[in-house]
């Protein structure tokens, strides 16, 4: 018989988290390579590409944002990297808002600032799939 009182930390995140952390990645990274293409290309559809990759990621990152919340409030263990991964996330959410924002200007007032977010929310993204994906070791140890 197993002691459920005090559950640890979920380390292993469920399989519909762990695929909304890792669709994030590959989401801002195409905003980031759109934005590329713009900057070297001047064709305002990559602009536009840019502007929905970035909100695809918003919405996947948001939602592994909360599925990271609801296992730290669920949990016994209150600091440490459940803790960095939730403000990671939360950080990158944040900045990835700003983003969008920057995204909805008009044609070039994009650039370069919309170029250098996505820089640093792409980053970000990696450091916190990064973070929730590679503590892989489940039960009682931590």
């Amino acid at each position: 018989m197993t002691d459920t009182a005090d559950s640890p930390y979920r380390v292993l995140p469920g399989p519909l988290h762990a695929v909304l952390l890792a669709g994030a990645v590959p989401l801002f990274l195409g905003g980031l390579l759109s934005d590329i293409a713009y900057f070297k290309t001047y064709l305002i559809q990559w602009s536009n590409f840019a502007s929905w990759l970035i909100a695809g990621g918003m919405l996947f990152c948001g939602l592994a944002l909360l599925f990271a919340l609801v296992n730290l409030i669920r949990s016994s263990q209150k600091s440490g990297r459940p803790v960095v991964y939730l403000l990671l996330l939360l950080v990158t959410w944040g900045l990835g808002l700003v983003n969008s924002f920057e995204h909805a200007k008009d044609a070039w007032a994009v650039m370069p600032s919309g170029l250098i977010l996505s820089v640093i929310v792409t980053l970000l993204s990696c450091v916190s799939a990064w973070t929730g994906l590679t503590n892989l070791r489940s039960g009682g140890a931590r």
